[in-house]
């Protein structure tokens, strides 16, 4: 990810520190900006993943910004203990370069629109500038404002033209909606059209908060509604895993309890005798990306590895939820080869993602 001019919420040459407004002039963001970055331009951002020491590459890494903060503390209280400082001595522990940064579930979206859009731009502001204030050591996952499309729409527009992120981070499901709803077509044609990578995290459904009481719902929700939302996009009235086939989509967990049900979505793509899937849903499946954060366990690894090859696996740690190390020793109990290793930490990463490469 190049570095790049950014509308922020601070103004880096004039020192000013009011919002920026969605109306601002562009042109004259531009030339502050520029001015603001220009000692950095020259250097651009050091390379990721040079230093043996240091190489690895984190897709999933939650960060909370300020905005973000205040409005969870006003919606539902308790927030995770988050700094950059703390990200940044826990990715050196774990020997990570750089950590591709994703909002806290559940994201910016409360219930209304304009504060959604507030909320996504200012999320996706102090992200950048952490990209921009941390050279080499942060890439950018966007928020956006689901289940708002025309919101979303505009906000993907300025996360990838003005702030020129990674990608888009999404949850995988929006109350009763996953994403295979027909409601979220516009967008998902709109990330299809720009070969979007989607880093997508799960979030408590609304069908199932408190089914067994003393067990939270990530510890079993969570895993399973990443199956939800994968078999929403391949069986859903809309199709959109056959219609917009350019996304390259990450799912957390290692695919949570997907590797264990394919063999049910086996059975109900023979049974429907879909003519999009001659082959199943396994080619579909084993394109995707998949991360190894809360997934890194021998049984967890094993079964991933049956379902993909090692190219489409990616490191994470879900930090501040779980520290780093916590995956990079999950990884190396599963004995896997140097090459294979290699891959996993970066490389898989870098060629999904070659902004990074020049960063």
């Amino acid at each position: 990810m190049a570095l790049s001019t950014r509308r922020l919420s601070g103004c880096f040459c004039c020192n000013r520190t009011e919002p920026a407004e969605a109306g601002v002039d562009r042109r004259q963001f531009v030339a502050c900006g520029l001015a603001g970055l220009a000692l950095g331009a020259a250097a651009a951002r050091p390379a990721r993943a040079q230093a043996p020491a240091r190489s690895r590459i984190d897709v999933h890494h939650h960060y909370l910004a300020p905005a973000q903060r205040e409005a969870f503390t006003h919606q539902r209280g308790g927030v995770p203990e988050w700094s950059v400082q703390k990200s940044l001595e826990d990715m050196d522990k774990a020997g990570i370069a750089t950590a591709v940064i994703s909002s806290v579930q559940p994201g910016v979206w409360f219930g209304e629109i304009e504060p959604a859009r507030k909320l996504a731009r200012e999320v996706n502001d102090y992200g950048a500038r952490m990209v921009a204030d941390h050279k080499g050591r942060f890439g950018l996952f966007a928020a956006i404002p689901l289940p708002d499309p025309e919101g979303s729409l505009k906000e993907i527009e300025y996360a990838f033209d003005t702030l020129h992120a990674d990608g888009i981070g999404l949850f995988t499901s929006y109350k009763d909606k996953y994403l295979g709803d027909p409601a979220f077509v516009p967008v998902l044609e709109e990330l299809n059209r720009r070969k979007a990578v989607v880093y997508v995290h799960p979030v408590t459904p609304a069908c199932c908060g408190g089914l067994v009481k003393g067990v939270p719902p990530s510890v079993i929700e969570y895993a399973t509604d990443t199956t939800r939302t994968v078999s929403s996009l391949i069986f859903g009235e809309a199709g959109s895993a056959f219609r917009f086939p350019d996304i390259r989509w990450i799912w957390s967990h290692s695919g949570g309890t997907l590797p264990f049900l394919t063999g049910r979505l086996i059975r109900l793509a023979s049974e429907r005798k879909d003519k999009r899937m001659p082959d199943g849903p396994l080619p579909i499946l084993r394109k995707y990306y998949y991360e190894v954060a809360q997934g890194n366990t021998p049984g967890q690894l094993a079964a991933l590895m049956k379902l993909v090859t090692v190219s489409q696996v990616l490191f994470g740690t879900d930090y501040p939820y779980r520290e780093g190390i916590e995956a990079v020793e999950g990884l190396a109990d599963y004995k896997f080869s140097q090459a294979d290793a290699a891959a996993i930490d970066h490389v898989n990463a870098m060629t999904l993602m070659p902004g990074l490469k020049a960063s």
